[in-house]
C-alpha cells in the first residue's frame, strides 16, 4: 500500500522556460545548447549534485569553460514557475492522510529556491542531494529518503521528468511513473491504489 508520493522537482513540480536560454545565448553570442551542455556535464554536475561546490562555484565554472562569465551568471538567475496543478495534487494526496515529499538532485541554494516559491509546507518534507551526499538514480539518495520517513520501498511512490533517474527507486521496490504531466500521473496513482483526481 502506497503511503509516501514522492516528487522530483524540476520538470515535475517547477518549470524553466526553454525560451529563456534561446534568448540569452543569442544576445550573449553562445552557441545554442551550450551552457546546459557544459553545467550538466560530468564531473561537474555530480560535484555540485552531491555538495562538493556551491551553486556559486558551480555557475563560475561554467563561465569559465564557456569563456563568458556574463552568459552563465544570467543563466544562474534563470526564473523558474511552479506547476500549481502538481502543488494541488500534493494538498489532495496529503488530504487522504499520506505523506508527499520532493526528492531533488539539487544545490545548496534549493531551500531558499523552494522558499521564495513559497511551497515548502505544501509538502511533508524536501530531500535535496546535496545535502544528502548522493544524487539520483543513486539507491543511496532512495534509501536515505525511506528511513527519514520510516517507510520501506513497496510504500513509496515515484515519479521523475527524466526516466533514468528512476533506476534507484525501482531497485528498492517503489511504484514509479516516468512524468509527463498531470493527466497521467493521475492515472498512475489511481491505478497504484491512490484514489485522487475524482
Amino acid at each position: 500500500m502506497i503511503h509516501v508520493v514522492l516528487f522530483d522537482l524540476d520538470g515535475v513540480v517547477r518549470h524553466f522556460d526553454p525560451a529563456f536560454m534561446t534568448d540569452l545565448e543569442h544576445r550573449r553570442g553562445v552557441n545554442p545548447g551550450s551552457i546546459e551542455r557544459v553545467a550538466f556535464s560530468k564531473p561537474l554536475i555530480e560535484e555540485v549534485t552531491t555538495g562538493r561546490i556551491t551553486r556559486d562555484e558551480w555557475v563560475r565554472r561554467v563561465g569559465e569553460t564557456l569563456g563568458n562569465h556574463a552568459a552563465a551568471e544570467e543563466w544562474g538567475r534563470h526564473p523558474s514557475t511552479v506547476d500549481d496543478e502538481v502543488l494541488d495534487l500534493s494538498d489532495e494526496i496529503r488530504g487522504l492522510g499520506l505523506k508527499t515529499a520532493i526528492l531533488t538532485n539539487g544545490t545548496d541554494t534549493i531551500a531558499a529556491e523552494v522558499d521564495a516559491h513559497g511551497f515548502t509546507g505544501r509538502f511533508d518534507a524536501i530531500f535535496n542531494s546535496a545535502v544528502i551526499g548522493f544524487a539520483k538514480p543513486d539507491v543511496r539518495a532512495f534509501q536515505h529518503v525511506l528511513d527519514a520517513l520510516d517507510v520501506t520501498g513497496d510504500e513509496v511512490f515515484f515519479t521523475d521528468d527524466t526516466a533514468s533517474k528512476l533506476v534507484g527507486a525501482d531497485t528498492l521496490g517503489m511504484r514509479t511513473h516516468h512524468f509527463h504531466g498531470v493527466r497521467a500521473l493521475l492515472a498512475e496513482l489511481s491505478a497504484a491504489g491512490v484514489p485522487v483526481g475524482h
